[in-house]
C-alpha cells in the first residue's frame, strides 16, 4: 500500500464533532471543520445526532478530497460511549448521552453485578460514565431492546462500520472505564457474559489495524476511491497519548485537555490506585495498562469563566498571589479527585481578570493532583485547549520539577489518530514551558490549596 500523504480524521468529542485533514509528513492540520455535538431530547432518552454527524462527515470528506486528496481515514471519539445495532446494521436504540442520570435509577442492582476495580481498572462512576451501566439500564428499561440487539460497538468503530461495513472494537475504548474489559489480561471482563452480551461485542483489535476499505455507497457519496483504507480507530485521550508512546522514552506523562482533562502516566512510580478519586486504568494503543486520573476541566472552565475573554493584567496576577486567592474544588462535583465536594472561593475575586487567573491556577492544581494520584514521574506534555492558558501553564510548570511542555498541534487527538494510518512517524513537536519568575510564590499558593483540600 502506498504511504498516505493526507489523512482525514473523524474526531468526535463531547462538545464538538470535527473532521480534520492531517498531513502525514509533519502531522500538521491542513483543514478542520466542526459542528456542535448537540444532545437531542428523548424519547426514549437524551441521545446524539448520529445521522446529522454522518451527513456532515460525508459532505466534508467530499470537499476535502476534492481540494487535497484523502489517502486514508482514521477515527477517534470520546469514551463512555457505545452504539447498539440490530441485525440489519441499523440503530437498535438511540445512542445514550452518558451524562443522562437514567442509569442511576438501577445503581444498586448494577453495583451488585459489576466486577471489582481489581479486575477492570474501572472506578464506579455516576450516570452512564461506565458503559456497562448504560447497557444494564437500557436493556432493562427499553422493552424489546434485548431481542433487537445484535451488536454493541465502541464509538470509534461505529463510524468505522458506517464507512466500511466491518464490525470491531478497539482495546482503548473497551478499556475506558467501561467495566467490560480486563486490561491486565487483555480480555473481556465477567460483566459481558453476565449482561448476556457474549458474542455481541466484537473482539478488541489494535487501533492501528486496518478495519477495511470504503463501502461503494460511501465512495460514491464522497468521491473517494473504494480502496481508501480506514484504521480501526481509538479513544480520544489515548489518541493524544499515542504519538508520545511511539516517540518518547518512559517515564513521562501526557495531559489531554478538553471537556475532560485526563492525566496519563507512562512508566511512572508504582501507586496505590484509588478508584474513589476518579483514578482508572486506561489502555494504550499497544494494549498496555496506563494509570490515569481525570476531571471535567473544560466544563469547569466554562462554568467559572462564564464566557469572559479578558486578558488578565500583571497587576491582577500579583493581586491573586498577594491575597492568596484560591478556588477550591469541585466546580463539577460529580467526578474528579474531589467528587462530592462543593466549590468555594477563599475570597471574592475583585475583577474578571483575577477570577480567570485563579481559575487557571485551580485547573493546574487539579491536574497536578491527578498526576500525583497516578504515580506520574518525568516530563509532562500538555495538549489541547489548555496549552493557551498562561496561568494554568505557569502554575503547572512551577509544580513539576521534570518540566512541562506543550504540544504545538492544535488538536492532539487528530495528530494521534492520524498516526494510526502511518507505518512510522516522529512524535509531534513540543515547546518547553519555562518556569515562571514567581514560581516560589506559586508553590506557596499551591501548598495552601493542598492544605485546604486535604
Amino acid at each position: 500500500m502506498t504511504a498516505p500523504r493526507h489523512i482525514a480524521v473523524i474526531d468526535v468529542g463531547k462538545s464538538n464533532a470535527k473532521l480534520a485533514l492531517v498531513a502525514a509528513s509533519d502531522l500538521r492540520e491542513l483543514a478542520v471543520v466542526t459542528r456542535p455535538n448537540r444532545v437531542l431530547p428523548g424519547p426514549p432518552w437524551p441521545h446524539f445526532d448520529l445521522q446529522g454527524h454522518w451527513q456532515f462527515f460525508l459532505r466534508n470528506l467530499g470537499l476535502l478530497h476534492a481540494r487535497h486528496r484523502i489517502d486514508a481515514i482514521a477515527v477517534t471519539t470520546h469514551g463512555a460511549a457505545c452504539v447498539l445495532l440490530d441485525r440489519d446494521g441499523e440503530l437498535a436504540a438511540p445512542m445514550l448521552d452518558y451524562e443522562h442520570p437514567g442509569p442511576d435509577a438501577l445503581a444498586a442492582q448494577y453495583e451488585a453485578r459489576r466486577p471489582p476495580f481489581s479486575q477492570t481498572g474501572s472506578p464506579r462512576l455516576p450516570g452512564g460514565l461506565n458503559a456497562g451501566a448504560q447497557l444494564h439500564w437500557m436493556l432493562q428499561c427499553c422493552p424489546g431492546l434485548r431481542g433487537r440487539l445484535a451488536h454493541v460497538l465502541s464509538y470509534p468503530q461505529y463510524w468505522g462500520f458506517r464507512l466500511t461495513g466491518a464490525l470491531a472494537s478497539d482495546v482503548c475504548s473497551l478499556g475506558c472505564h467501561t467495566d467490560l474489559w480486563n486490561p491486565w489480561e487483555r480480555r473481556f471482563s465477567s460483566l459481558v457474559a453476565d449482561l448476556g452480551l457474549t458474542g455481541k461485542i466484537a473482539p478488541g483489535r489494535g487501533p492501528a489495524e486496518v478495519l477495511g476499505t470504503l463501502l461503494p455507497g460511501v465512495a460514491a457519496a464522497t468521491g473517494l476511491p473504494v480502496t481508501t483504507p480506514v484504521a480501526c480507530g481509538i479513544h480520544d485521550s489515548n489518541a493524544s497519548l499515542y504519538p508520545y508512546v511511539l516517540g518518547l522514552p518512559a517515564p513521562f506523562a501526557v495531559v489531554s485537555t478538553g471537556t475532560w482533562v485526563v492525566a496519563m502516566a507512562v512508566g511512572g512510580s508504582p501507586a496505590a490506585l484509588d478508584p474513589a478519586r476518579d483514578v482508572l486504568v486506561n489502555v494504550s494503543a499497544a494494549g498496555e495498562p496506563v494509570p490515569s486520573a481525570r476531571f471535567m476541566g473544560g466544563r469547569e472552565y466554562e462554568i467559572i469563566a462564564a464566557g469572559a475573554s479578558a486578558q488578565p493584567t500583571a497587576a491582577e496576577r500579583a493581586a491573586v498571589l498577594a491575597k492568596r486567592l484560591l478556588l477550591l474544588p469541585a466546580v463539577v462535583p460529580g467526578s474528579g479527585p474531589f467528587a462530592g465536594r462543593q466549590m468555594r472561593w477563599t475570597a471574592a475575586p475583585a475583577s474578571t481578570g483575577e477570577r480567570l487567573v485563579a481559575l487557571g491556577h485551580y485547573l493546574a492544581l487539579m491536574t497536578d493532583t491527578c498526576l500525583g494520584l497516578t504515580g506520574a514521574t518525568g516530563p509532562v506534555i500538555v495538549e489541547g485547549p489548555f496549552t493557551r492558558n498562561a496561568d494554568f501553564l505557569a502554575m503547572l510548570a512551577a509544580l513539576r520539577p521534570a518540566g512541562v511542555s506543550i504540544a504545538t498541534s492544535a488538536t492532539g487527538t487528530s495528530a494521534g489518530a492520524a498516526l494510526l494510518c502511518l507505518a512510522s512517524a516522529a512524535a509531534p513537536a513540543t515547546c518547553a514551558v519555562a518556569p515562571p519568575p514567581e514560581a516560589a510564590a506559586l508553590r506557596a499558593l499551591a501548598a495552601r490549596w493542598r492544605r485546604a483540600t486535604a
